[in-house]
């Protein structure tokens, strides 16, 4: 089967647009490909986190993959920084990388965009671990979404680069973006792609998130001009709300459109906020009744499987470099 290699980072808070935009489709390739899914706090630590937090945070993510519906039976879940090689392959690999091609990273000039002096060198080098991430397990396909593209594209380079000048050793990764779902926006702006680090709770619908919470927050959620209830381009609130509607609730757009056709906005969002409820209960039943010390033996079995691949790769790399083992 076909390796993919997926992680989310344990800060912020996860929310309905990381499951139907990354976890939802990690649940299903799990079926027919072999997985390998891991909370990456060492991204995490690019920019500042309280430590405390950054380990609840990690064992929580965790949780929402168990939650989700994936299967450590047959998917390998881990945490990043229990499996050394991930960094070792970094410092590799930003050997053969070109300072201009993480200047033109998107992702690191909005998160440095308060300044360059503030910005970490391991925020510059983000794209460069996960590069390593995705090769040290010869992965062939990585689900991401739309704004990772750009750091897949610099993984590719990378492995034909390394490959082009010390022989074949890593597999050329292609990017899996589901286009349905893919980008979940902000429920106070449209505009922008829903995130765990908002500064606003009203950003985002929680995944963790009490019934009531989400009623307040679909009611609050920004609406377009009008009355219609219809999916435009011209109406990206509207139709935010509609694709949420769709994916959660399994009916399709033309459906939902149909049956509030003569309905306003507030008849819309309050079935909506129900819709997203009634998705959320059985998950956040199943996060609940997960013990963490069950959880944590989970980890650290996956990061040994994951370490048999990681060091048959890293002894490739290394001999092929001239390094002693």
């Amino acid at each position: 089967m076909e390796r993919i290699f997926s992680g989310v980072q344990p800060s912020g808070v996860l929310h309905i647009g990381n499951y139907l935009g990354a976890i939802k489709n990690w649940v299903n390739l799990q079926n027919d490909h072999q997985c390998i899914f891991c909370v990456v706090d060492l991204h995490a630590i690019t920019v500042s986190q309280d430590p405390k937090e950054l380990l609840k945070k990690t064992v929580e993510v965790a949780k929402i993959y168990l939650a989700a519906g994936i299967d450590p039976k047959k998917s390998t879940i881990f945490v990043q920084s229990h499996v050394k090689e991930h960094a070792e392959l970094a410092w590799i690999l930003n050997t053969i990388t070109k300072i201009p091609e993480l200047e033109r990273m998107t992702q690191f000039k909005d998160k440095a965009k308060d300044g360059k002096k503030e910005a970490s060198m391991g925020l510059f080098d983000y794209p460069v671990l996960m590069a390593a991430d995705i090769l040290l397990y010869k992965t062939v396909g990585v689900p991401v979404g739309e704004d990772q593209v750009q750091h897949i594209e610099l993984t590719r380079d990378l492995a034909q680069r390394f490959n082009n000048k010390f022989g074949e050793i890593f597999t050329v990764p292609k990017a899996l973006v589901r286009k349905e779902g893919a980008r979940i926006m902000g429920l106070d702006d449209p505009i922008k792609k829903m995130s765990k680090s908002a500064a606003s709770q009203y950003n985002y619908i929680s995944l963790t998130d009490s019934p009531d919470d989400v009623r307040e927050k679909i009611k609050k959620a920004v609406t377009d001009s009008g009355k219609e209830i219809v999916f435009s381009q011209d109406k990206p609130a509207l139709a935010n709300l509609l694709t949420i509607y769709s994916l959660l609730g399994g009916q399709t757009i033309k459906d939902i459109e149909a049956k509030y056709k003569d309905k306003g906005y507030a008849d819309f969002k309050k079935d909506l906020a129900e819709v997203v409820v009634e998705f959320l209960e059985p998950f956040q039943e199943k996060y609940n009744a997960l013990d963490d010390n069950e959880v944590l033996e989970i980890l650290r079995e996956g990061a040994k499987k994951a370490q048999v691949i990681a060091s048959q790769t890293m002894s490739e790399v290394k001999k092929a470099v001239g390094l002693i083992e």
